[in-house]
């Protein structure tokens, strides 16, 4: 390795050929500057965009792929109704097809008109997964392994428990909420004995 507080590289010091330290010393020195530099425009890059907020649209990129043909930004369950998929690039097949006569492609609809439909069709009750604290657990487990196997293996021992309870508590989870957590609605539309349309937390 290169010594501390060494800035003058003598003969006897930089080494021959491809392990001249000299040599990759100037490499690395004009790497750091390269990197100095697009840190800088990045930087840049943040202020700018702060101070003129653009929306972006609907499709920036006239995108071909499925996750694309939702909203922007997208929801938390990303699509209201699952989408019939029908060819490998779905969104560009639904705003383009091929002309019978001169066979190439035309749009026949935008990606604004595409997702209008899909949320025509969309199932106007979504219910999210349940939440659930046992990920959490099991996360609070992991940093407590690391450190036992650094100081003290029993840590790591009671962290790997935890972690094993969380994953034996997590998989015996119910996928679904108790009834009892469901808002029901009456037929005058208050909340009463009437059937469950939505999760309280979905």
């Amino acid at each position: 390795g290169q010594p501390r507080r060494m800035y003058v590289w003598t003969e006897a010091r930089a080494g021959e050929g491809f392990f001249n330290l000299a040599f990759w010393n100037l490499v690395a020195s004009i790497g750091s500057l390269i990197l100095t530099v697009g840190v800088l425009f990045f930087l840049i890059n943040i202020v700018v965009t702060a101070r003129n907020k653009e929306r972006a649209p609907l499709d920036p990129w006239n995108a071909r792929s499925l996750e694309w043909m939702t909203s922007n930004p997208p929801k938390e369950h990303n699509f209201d109704s699952i989408p019939h998929v029908h060819h490998l690039d779905e969104f560009f097949h639904r705003k383009y097809e091929e002309d019978p006569v001169t066979h190439t492609m035309r749009e026949v609809a935008t990606a604004e008109q595409v997702l209008a439909e899909l949320e025509r069709n969309a199932d106007q009750h979504i219910h999210m997964p349940s939440p659930s604290y046992w990920p959490i657990v099991l996360a609070t487990g992991l940093p407590i392994i690391a450190l036992g196997l650094i100081y003290s293996i029993p840590v790591a021992i009671v962290g790997g428990l935890i972690v094993l309870y969380a994953m034996y508590g997590w998989a015996l989870e119910p996928s679904v909420a108790p009834e009892s957590d469901f808002d029901t609605v009456s037929g005058n539309g208050a909340s009463g004995n009437g059937h469950a349309v939505g999760a309280s937390h979905g």
